[in-house]
């Protein structure tokens, strides 16, 4: 932690030298760092988890300045002629722009797969295998997330062939976990709920595991919940995990539903020229249509038109049936083939930068479809899912882009697809919606799974 320390009272330093020189007073140059960097520690900013990526660390920036603020103010009332509220107020957004900014270019640093050093945590799984492995496989796909896995310890360690992904070391079981702490010099031990693994020896754990200087992290029993539906609750003295109802009332999501529609249609606008052209290239590569209309089910299990630019020959669905056997996902009503011969040279194109889906954008103006959401599907594939699955999905409109979009489209198994959309369903929120948008450029550039 100590060059994020040394970074800040840097920041804190050039903006009271900034302060000293306009001023000419002393006290706030020798005060405002060590105070800056004091706050800041009094916030638990310099902990190795406050340096996960993620918003509580720029909560935690901002109440520091607020502490600081409440000293100056203490300071002044005592000694009002020192201006040591004035030059705070002065140097303190200063201050706190620089720390901010710090911790943004370590966030895109990471987000873009630069090194970024010591700061990426390091993680031993203790649990069952099957457990351990989904959350791997699931922090793998949140490449963000400032966490790297470096090992398990599992309760059934017999069952790890085959079940943990590769590069993940197995340190043996439950007991072994100090030992593997000290051998992969980890930061953390990330215990998942599962026979074996009961509260004495999570509690002795987490004695053994402060004596290394590694902290304990508590998964909880449900995956895919956002962090702002739990909060712990005391009852009686037991710190119980209280889980929020998911937002699925229609009044949160006017603002959602207006914004949509407004983004839709300046986009229409913006990109009405590459549409013309889209149209005339589909047009001459093959014979048929520009567009491609098909039956989708939308919010509440009503069907709707659902518009794209057509990327397959006309006979597309006539030869559905002779290709059956190359359904990536079996026998079930989801239905996908890598290089479907169906598919046309300008629809390969379109495929893989998604600009097939632009159409849709008509969609989102009349209030079919939303900018994010659960991918919309046609009738036979929406009813080969199970009801309380296909029932969650049909609560929100369907999106044009969405969480498995973002995270490996068509190369996703189907419970994967499945769970991230229901994911989306009971965690929505504003910020997830814009999280999901700012990836999406991403994912369009990397083409995953686009066929």
């Amino acid at each position: 932690m100590a060059p994020f320390m040394a970074m800040d009272a840097l920041a804190a330093l050039m903006a009271s030298t900034t302060a000293f020189l306009l001023f000419g007073r002393w006290l706030s140059l020798v005060a405002l760092p060590p105070a800056w960097v004091l706050s800041l520690a009094v916030q638990r900013a310099y902990e190795q988890h406050c340096l996960r990526v993620g918003t509580h660390e720029f909560r935690r920036v901002l109440r520091a300045a607020g502490l600081v603020v409440v000293w100056a103010s203490v300071a002044w009332w005592f000694a009002p002629g020192s201006g040591i509220l004035h030059d705070t107020l002065f140097v303190l957004p200063l201050t706190a722009a620089a720390t901010l900014l710090l911790r943004t270019v370590r966030h895109v640093r990471i987000r873009a797969g630069w090194p970024t050093g010591r700061s990426l945590e390091r993680a031993v799984v203790v649990g069952p295998a099957r457990s351990a492995a989904n959350l791997i496989s699931m922090l793998r796909r949140n490449g963000t997330c400032g966490l790297e896995i470096t090992g398990v310890c599992l309760t059934d360690p017999g069952r790890a062939d085959g079940v943990v992904p590769d590069r993940v070391t197995t340190f043996g079981g439950v007991a072994d976990t100090v030992d593997a702490v000290r051998r992969s010099g980890c930061d953390a031990v990330i215990a998942l709920p599962g026979p074996g693994l009961d509260t004495g020896d999570l509690r002795k754990l987490s004695w053994e595991l402060q004596a290394e200087g590694a902290e304990l992290l508590l998964a909880p029993l449900l995956a895919d919940v956002a962090a702002a539906r739990l909060a712990v609750t005391p009852v009686a003295g037991l710190p119980l995990m209280e889980l929020h109802a998911p937002v699925v009332s229609r009044l949160p999501r006017v603002p959602k539903e207006l914004t949509d529609r407004l983004i839709a249609a300046g986009g229409l606008v913006l990109l009405l020229p590459l549409m013309l052209v889209i149209a005339v290239l589909v047009r001459l590569d093959s014979p048929g249509p520009a567009l491609f209309k098909h039956r989708r089910v939308g919010q509440g299990g009503r069907e709707f038109t659902l518009l794209k630019f057509r990327t397959m020959y006309q006979d597309a669905e006539q030869r559905k049936a002779e290709l059956a056997s190359l359904n990536q996902y079996g026998e079930g009503g989801l239905f996908k083939i890598v290089d479907d011969p169906r598919v046309t040279r300008v629809g390969a194109f379109l495929r893989h930068w998604s600009l097939d889906e632009l159409p849709q954008l008509l969609n989102v103006v009349t209030g079919r479809m939303s900018l994010v959401g659960p991918r919309p599907l046609p009738p036979d594939e929406s009813c080969a899912l199970p009801e309380d699955v296909r029932r969650h999905r049909l609560m929100v409109k369907p999106g044009l882009s969405g969480l498995w979009q973002v995270s490996g489209r068509s190369e996703l198994p189907l419970e994967d697809r499945v769970r991230l959309d229901l994911s989306y369903v009971e965690n929505w929120s504003t910020g997830l919606d814009l999280r999901i948008l700012a990836k999406t450029p991403g994912a369009v550039i990397r083409g995953t799974g686009a066929y």
